[in-house]
């Protein structure tokens, strides 16, 4: 079966893999996919923005998105997000493993389970990223010459403005250590569904209140991206579906 991975800003194709392109088109919309040849015939690439980052986080239609995954065979996900710190614990550039988060978005169609075909489903949320995943990603990131700090809590944001610094300040107090606008409600959709998901996220800036204005990073960016999209294949390729288990649906 073929596993995917998932990029968000600044990711919008997989460096040295060969892909063709393919519209998925299912009860939710249509969603673009780039499907692996030769020897990564079996890794599925989605970038949730589109390649010309035209959508917006709060227009991804995320059900499409997941539900062509699932069309696909697609029982594991890698996923990546560029966030900004909210903690000195996860500094820029340096990836931080999710393992929890924070749903702060609203207005999104965020359930597979508001469609009366399907029958009512609850998905128990205790480990919500996938630890067999996860804990590779922490084994193989010094191959790849990457920093990776474990342990972090993503605080998911609707957008597509940036927070506030008293927002920034309740979302510490609350446990939070980095902040985006995508993870949610990907990784929920993705365990109603029954699939695994693990993510990384790539923090490009301090959040706001805590320098004196937001700058992105631009050192080295791109050779942290290229890297970490080697980590994420060799992670797929380190992995099998049947070392990792699904949320509970109750």
């Amino acid at each position: 079966m073929p596993a995917a991975i998932m990029g968000g800003t600044g990711i919008y194709s997989l460096s040295g893999v060969e892909v063709q392109a393919r519209e998925m088109t299912n009860h939710y919309g249509t969603a673009q996919v780039f499907i692996g040849k030769g020897e990564h015939e079996d890794i599925v690439f989605l970038t949730r923005h589109g390649p010309d980052h035209s959508t917006p986080p709060h227009k991804i239609n995320y059900r499409a998105n997941i539900q062509a995954l699932k069309d696909l065979g697609v029982r594991r996900i890698m996923s990546t997000y560029a966030v900004g710190s909210i903690t000195a614990d996860y500094p820029g550039l340096d990836l931080a493993v999710l393992r929890d988060f924070l749903d702060f978005t609203h207005g999104r169609a965020f359930s597979f389970f508001d469609d009366l075909e399907r029958a009512v489903g609850h998905v128990e949320m205790s480990k919500p990223f996938c630890p067999v995943m996860s804990n590779k990603l922490m084994e193989l990131a010094s191959t790849h010459n990457i920093k990776c700090h474990d342990g972090a809590t993503y605080v998911a944001t609707n957008g597509p403005r940036f927070e506030s610094p008293a927002e920034i300040r309740m979302y510490q107090m609350l446990g939070g250590h980095v902040v985006g606008m995508t993870c949610c409600p990907e990784v929920y959709l993705a365990a109603e569904l029954g699939m695994n998901f693990a993510a990384v996220a790539l923090p490009i800036n301090l959040a706001a209140g805590l320098e004196e204005k937001i700058t992105l990073a631009e050192d080295n960016i791109d050779e942290v991206r290229e890297n970490m999209i080697k980590l994420m294949i060799d992670v797929l390729h380190s992995t099998n579906d049947d070392e990792c288990t699904p949320p509970i649906l109750l």
